[in-house]
């Protein structure tokens, strides 16, 4: 609001001044012939003071009477001074009649510019208009330095979905890169054609440097704030860009307003747009492939698995078939009194077979089925708080080792389990949680982050909706971060506990150093 004020009354004050102008415009015309007079009768002066000056310089000459053939040298010196002499003469002379030019001129004008007087005068209110005008330009010119001296914070973010509203779905980083070159080329184009930037001066070399001046400014400016594009500042580096224009601009403005034409400030803008854009699709393209190699080690370490359990599951298999059969032939072979022990034991081995043979048959169907799994909810609190949870699927047939990895080295403390559900169609379940909960993603830029900001409830009855049952923990033990939790406060209330805890930490890593090296030792 004070900023609005100060522009006002600026308006204002242009106006009274453009008003008291008009009224005095006559007078000073009136002076200016007195000073064209004067200026004619100071011409006379200079030429009365260039003889003087003249005349001492001969004088001068005579300190070099001594030099060998002194006279030869006097004559050519006295000869180089006369022409000197007759052509600050004639200048003076030249002087002298551009003065009387000029006064006849201004005589000549003066009938005219007192008859321009009242139309100026009553034009000095469109004048003002020009200055509100003119409001616009400064204060763009004030609002980009305090950009440049506060910061631009995040108050220039912009979501850089929006980048890729008017963009065809299978549009890649070679297209993207195809318009950026264009955008660069054309940005070339208009600085060798002149389009780049204008000024209102005359004279064809002025203007020229003038323009030079705004233009190598301007650019110098933006390719700096290009160097710096990202996939996430778009916002940020379009003000700063803009900002260099109106600062620009404004420094131009003494050059008869030397300016940056605002299709030159969209050129670049445009640069601007495909560089972010290039790199948020090449960003998303290294994020697939990375989730593609991600979903590919998965793959990977549950076929392994797979196969293992088969192996595993036949030579069981094979090794209590050989028991069942010597259990047969102890059977036939046994009194009446060792029939009954080893009966028995002949049932057990049946029994343990047949869990063999289906545990092989399960690890043979999950190997041959392409989208049975594990659909999981794990949950993390040291790590990422109350209420987020992780929904996410694998194909291992040991589910809880993938959520073992996932507590590993990425994080620091463990993961809670609260539901771990076999599907037929994993990926499939897995998808229609994630669609449900679409709103709830913590990363709301990232849609393959599978961390959600619910209630375990919320999830439960959605799944419960799909007619999917399991087994489900409501609480999470969270051992290692509440136990952590303890140990911090126990430190901070006794120093003979917190020297305790330094002295088994540094046991601790000393023991995995050793053992690390031992390792390397033996590789």
């Amino acid at each position: 609001m004070e900023f609005l004020a100060l522009i006002a009354g600026i308006t204002a004050c242009v106006f009274l001044v453009q008003s008291l102008k008009a009224k005095g415009l006559i007078s000073q015309l009136r002076m200016e012939l007195g000073s064209r007079q004067n200026e004619l009768k100071s011409s006379e002066e200079e030429v009365v003071s260039l003889r003087q000056q003249l005349d001492r310089e001969l004088k001068e000459l005579e300190r070099f009477k001594d030099i060998l053939d002194a006279e030869t040298e006097a004559a050519r010196i006295l000869g180089e001074a006369r022409s000197e002499r007759n052509r600050l003469l004639q200048q003076a002379q030249a002087k002298v009649n551009q003065a009387e030019d000029r006064l006849q001129q201004a005589v000549a004008d003066a009938a005219k510019i007192i008859a321009d007087a009242q139309t100026r005068a009553e034009q000095v209110a469109g004048d003002a208009l020009a200055a509100m005008g003119k409001a616009k330009h400064y204060a763009d010119a004030a609002q980009a330095m305090k950009n440049v001296v506060e910061g631009y914070g995040d108050a220039y973010i912009v979501p850089t979905y929006n980048l890729l509203d008017d963009l065809a779905e299978e549009f890649g980083f070679t297209e993207a890169g195809q318009k950026l070159k264009a955008a660069r080329d054309f940005t070339r184009f208009m600085v060798k054609a002149g389009r780049a930037a204008a000024c209102d001066y005359v004279e064809t070399n002025r203007r020229d440097t003038a323009v030079r001046f705004v233009v190598d400014a301007f650019n110098g400016k933006v390719d700096s704030i290009l160097s710096r594009s990202k996939s996430d500042n778009h916002g940020k580096l379009e003000q700063e860009i803009r900002d260099a224009a109106a600062l620009v601009n404004l420094n131009g403005a003494p050059f008869r307003n030397a300016r940056i034409n605002e299709e030159y400030l969209v050129s670049r803008l445009e640069e601007l747009r495909w560089a972010v854009t290039a790199k948020l699709l090449k960003d998303q393209e290294r994020e697939e492939q990375r989730q593609l190699r991600e979903q590919i080690r998965e793959e990977e370490k549950a076929r392994r698995e797979y196969e293992r359990a088969i192996k595993e599951a036949a030579k069981e298999e094979a090794t209590l078939r050989k028991a069942l059969e010597k259990a047969q032939e102890q059977v036939a072979a046994a009194s009446a009194a060792e029939r009954a022990e080893f009966e028995a034991r002949l049932a057990l081995l049946q029994e343990q077979l047949q869990a063999a043979e289906d545990k092989n048959q399960r690890a043979l169907s999950m190997a041959q089925q392409t989208r049975a799994g594990h659909v999981y909810v794990i949950s993390n609190i040291g790590s990422f708080g109350e209420q987020v949870f992780k929904i996410g699927m694998t194909r291992r047939l040991e589910p809880l080792d993938r959520v073992r990895e996932l507590g590993d080295a990425s994080v620091p403390f463990e993961f809670d389990v609260h539901a771990m559900i076999f599907s037929d169609d994993a990926p499939g379940l897995e998808k229609q949680l994630h669609r449900h909960f679409l709103r709830e993603q913590v990363n709301k830029v990232n849609p393959r982050k599978e961390f959600f900001r619910i209630g375990l409830p919320a999830i439960r009855a959605e799944l419960e909706e799909l007619g999917v049952e399991t087994q489900w923990t409501m609480s999470a033990k969270a051992l290692e971060f509440k136990e952590t939790q303890r140990i911090e406060q126990q430190i901070i209330e006794n120093p003979a506990i917190a020297a305790e805890w330094t002295r088994h930490q540094l046991e601790v890593e000393e023991a995995i150093e050793l053992s690390e090296e031992e390792a390397l030792a033996s590789a």
